[in-house]
């Protein structure tokens, strides 16, 4: 007699992905399948040329372009209902900062991010505490970033986040004391 219940199901396991797979191939590859690789890359996706042309051709402008994406992610036009879009902000900084390794041009995105949100509050009043927890941990990151510049470098970055510090007396939720810490210990000759 034979079971009509009993079904075979055949489980196929994929092999694990890992970076070092993909090295040891791209490790093989020529000049000219290298460049043709980083071509299809590059056409494969909007981030991919973003990043490509970050890390090897302008990235001055891609600065000045994810400039203008935080700012309307972090101060969206109220007038036309666009919505704040804090996860988008972070994102673009991170890309940035992973495809740029020059910290003056990660300190200038990281400090438009905390100015555009900053801004956006002070014109429009308290958000909620995920906001101002991504503001203060951006500031963090910014803080860090301008302590390992060259001293004469700093001070327009310092000038910036004391601004940021200074307008932000009457936000609330901690906004205002969590600046004040993070400016205070990483500039104690500030205070």
């Amino acid at each position: 007699m034979v079971d009509n219940d009993i079904h075979v199901v055949l489980i196929f396991s994929m092999p694990k992905q890992t970076w070092s797979a993909v090295k040891s191939a791209a490790i093989k590859l020529n000049r000219d399948e290298l460049i043709g690789l980083t071509a299809e890359l590059y056409r494969l996706s909007k981030q991919n040329q973003t990043f490509l042309h970050a890390r090897f051709a302008d990235a001055e402008a891609v600065l000045e372009e994810t400039k203008v994406v935080v700012g309307d992610c972090l101060y969206p036009d109220m007038q036309r209902d666009r919505p704040l879009q804090v996860a988008k902000a972070k994102k673009v900084v991170a890309d940035f900062c992973k495809a740029v390794a020059n910290p003056i041009a990660q300190a200038d995105l990281m400090l438009a991010f905390l100015e555009q949100g900053n801004a956006f509050t002070v014109e429009y009043g308290d958000v909620d505490a995920g906001f101002y927890n991504a503001l203060l941990a951006m500031a963090r990151r910014a803080a860090e970033t301008i302590c390992v510049l060259p001293h004469e470098l700093q001070q327009a970055f310092r000038n910036r986040f004391a601004e940021v510090v200074r307008s932000s007396s009457r936000i609330g939720w901690g906004y205002h004391d969590g600046l004040k810490q993070i400016y205070s210990a990483a500039f104690p000759d500030r205070n």
